[in-house]
């Protein structure tokens, strides 16, 4: 992996765990997402962030091992382009199905990079 790549999962780390702190310490429930079009709009723009950098890290080497990193790029397309036809739903099922393994996975890599051969 080389610097730009290791840089753009900080990227997607950072989006990732600053998207777990836009709920705090209080449980994460769809009705209190689906009210609060300030957390909507916040997390809109991390997934657009981590969309993002998924789209350059590909770019660099199109075979990354991250599971759906091309799903995960049309999602970007989707909430930059499609706007209109984002649902709450399909946002909410995001973050609660597929942002904690994308989490795990990002944090696996990172550790994996940094670890220091005997």
């Amino acid at each position: 992996m080389n610097e730009k790549q290791l840089k753009y999962l900080y990227d997607l780390k950072l989006a990732i765990e600053e998207t777990e702190l836009f709920f705090g310490d209080k449980p994460k429930l769809f009705q209190d997402y689906k009210k609060n079009i300030i957390l909507k709009r916040a997390i809109e723009r991390n997934l657009e962030i981590i969309g993002e950098a998924m789209n350059r890290i590909l770019s660099i080497d199109p075979n990354f091992p991250i599971e759906n990193a091309k799903r995960i790029v049309g999602l970007r397309n989707q909430i930059i382009h499609g706007y209109d036809s984002v649902s709450d739903e399909n946002i909410w099922a995001i973050i609660i199905n597929h942002i904690p393994k994308l989490q795990k996975d990002v944090n696996n890599l990172i550790d994996n990079e940094l670890e220091i051969p005997e």
